[in-house]
């Protein structure tokens, strides 16, 4: 029987059976209940509702190479690794390249405006590119034009339904893999009783003060999969984007000003016009992102400021109202008029490079469980994200989540799954609830843990301030721990506990410096080589059970 978090005795408890359950709304989720085969009955969990998504916040793009030309491809794959410091999965790496084409053929059947210039895809080139293969939509409105494509899609689909409201909470096992999931579904303890579930609940954004994340970005997925016992990987490697624009929306949210207006010829300066990026790297401002964000933080320690400038593109106004319509519309609301005064922007969390440790298929370790988009730790970023990889990476291994899981169930497999989901109980085990259970404030609690990481764990580390992190993150996870879990904010409360704690563990065990992960009291930046060298940190939870084993 499993050990869960959630105190579900104090409610009523129902149970639902189908055939697949997806976890998360975005793009990787979306794409994934497209890909299945339609005879599947799937479930859609969205933590709020469909129209809410990290997704629909990205601006960039798809990188793609479309063409059928193996140098382009060979230049990507290139470029993917250079990004990733020298510790992406290779074989990873090449099916992300080379399903490109067609799943984007795929999207675009399904609808995805994508831009065009002349008939063809308009492509653009962002920092690490060496070429022009990120496709766009609305101009820097990709994510929203994707997601609500195949958001229409799902919702089209007689095999697809929708719970709103569903915050996941456990991950439920036999012997013999997967079982289901159980949630918070409208505040209801539900059980979802199935063979293949698979989390694609985003990144971890809300970890940190200052984020481009949408406030749902708990990293719950990983958290609940770190507490059924599976391994996480690569939790070290939180990628900051150097130019999100000063100041957070009521949400708290920062808005992400994209890396294609650097692509388009965009400059850093300082707050004395002064361009500082020449002689930090080759790519000067496209330089990868880690390497940018540092750039633009050193510059404001020796300046004292707070923030740099982004000089935009020597280009006339209505090319870039049109070109960076988003963008545009944000900067004239809060009073930047573009393009006659520089845009005041500064590094904030943005992508998380580990996750869930999957294979080539989204598969983890607990047969029947898979995990995609951001929520998964695939390989391919390594120690830095190449940008605009991302979405393309939820819809690669998103349809392959979704064939692989397809086939898990045969006819001839049928009565041992009927056997084996017959033993779901009728309640989940529970932990015991204290007599007088702490009273505790979830929302400070939250600004503690988020402000704990953004002072030691951010874009430079060091041991005696991740230290001091991991002391203070593992006294917030008891106290949580102790507490009786019932809502859907003591579930996020402790998902960014938990993960945090991961973030900060495995900061303080790579004592060297890669990527993303800067130690300021380490061994200078490397670029170690694809293979035995790439480290793997994991956490396991309190559900651990036989059979998992790290491949």
């Amino acid at each position: 029987m499993n050990k869960v978090i959630l105190e579900a005795r104090q409610f009523p408890m129902r149970r639902i059976r189908i055939d697949a359950v997806v976890v998360g709304c975005g793009a990787a989720g979306l794409y994934t209940a497209l890909s299945l085969d339609t005879r599947l009955n799937c479930a859609i969990l969205c933590k709020t509702n469909p129209d809410i998504s990290n997704s629909m916040y990205a601006q960039g793009g798809i990188s793609a190479v479309t063409q059928r030309s193996e140098p382009l491809r060979a230049s990507h794959v290139a470029d993917t690794l250079t990004a990733g410091a020298g510790l992406c999965d290779k074989a990873a790496v090449q099916v992300l390249v080379s399903e490109a084409a067609d799943n984007i053929e795929r999207l675009i059947a399904l609808g995805v405006p994508f831009d065009r210039e002349n008939g063809d895809l308009a492509r653009t080139r962002e920092g690490g590119h060496s070429e022009r293969r990120v496709l766009h939509c609305g101009g820097d409105a990709t994510g929203l034009h994707l997601t609500s494509t195949l958001l229409e899609r799902a919702k089209q689909r007689a095999n697809i339904r929708f719970y709103d409201a569903a915050q996941l909470t456990d991950i439920l096992y036999d012997a013999h893999g997967v079982t289901g999931v159980l949630a918070l579904c409208e505040d209801m303890p539900t059980i979802f009783e199935t063979r293949r579930v698979i989390l694609a609940t985003g990144g971890i954004g809300r970890v940190y003060n200052a984020s481009t994340n949408a406030t749902c970005a708990t990293g719950d997925g990983m958290a609940a999969a770190a507490r059924a016992g599976l391994p996480l990987q690569n939790m070290e490697f939180v990628q900051f984007h150097p130019t999100a624009l000063v100041g957070a929306d009521q949400t708290g949210r920062s808005f992400l000003i994209s890396e294609a207006i650097r692509g388009e010829g965009g400059k850093l300066i300082n707050n004395q016009g002064e361009y500082f990026m020449q002689d930090v790297h080759p790519m000067a401002d496209l330089a990868p992102r880690d390497i940018v964000a540092r750039a633009i933080l050193r510059e404001m320690r020796r300046t004292g400021e707070s923030k740099v400038y982004l000089r935009l593109p020597d280009k006339p106004r209505a090319y870039l109202e049109k070109r960076f319509p988003t963008i545009y519309a944000e900067c004239t609301r809060q009073g930047y008029d573009i393009p006659a005064e520089p845009i005041p922007v500064h590094p904030v969390q943005h992508y998380m490079m580990g996750g869930i440790q999957t294979g080539l298929f989204g598969e983890t370790a607990l047969p029947g469980l898979y995990a995609c988009g951001e929520t998964a730790c695939t390989g391919v970023h390594g120690a830095n994200r190449l940008g605009s990889n991302s979405l393309l990476e939820c819809i690669v291994f998103g349809n392959r989540a979704a064939q692989h899981c397809a086939d898990l169930m045969l006819p001839a497999a049928q009565a041992q799954y009927e056997a084996a989901a017959a033993t779901v109980p009728e309640a989940p085990a529970t932990r015991a609830v204290p007599a007088a259970p702490p009273l505790l404030d979830y929302v400070q609690t939250g600004e503690a843990i988020r402000g704990i990481m953004s002072t030691y764990c951010g874009a430079s580390r060091d041991a005696e301030g991740l230290s001091r992190a991991i002391a203070s993150l593992k006294e917030f996870e008891e106290t949580l721990l102790a507490a009786p879990i019932r809502t859907t904010a003591a579930v996020e409360t402790l998902n960014i506990a938990q993960i945090a704690l991961a973030v900060a563990t495995a900061a303080y065990a790579r004592k060297d410096s890669v990527g993303a992960h800067y130690r300021s009291d380490g061994a200078p930046p490397h670029h170690p080589g694809n293979g035995d060298d790439t480290l793997c940190h994991s956490i396991h939870g309190a559900g651990d059970h036989d059979g998992h084993s790290e491949f």
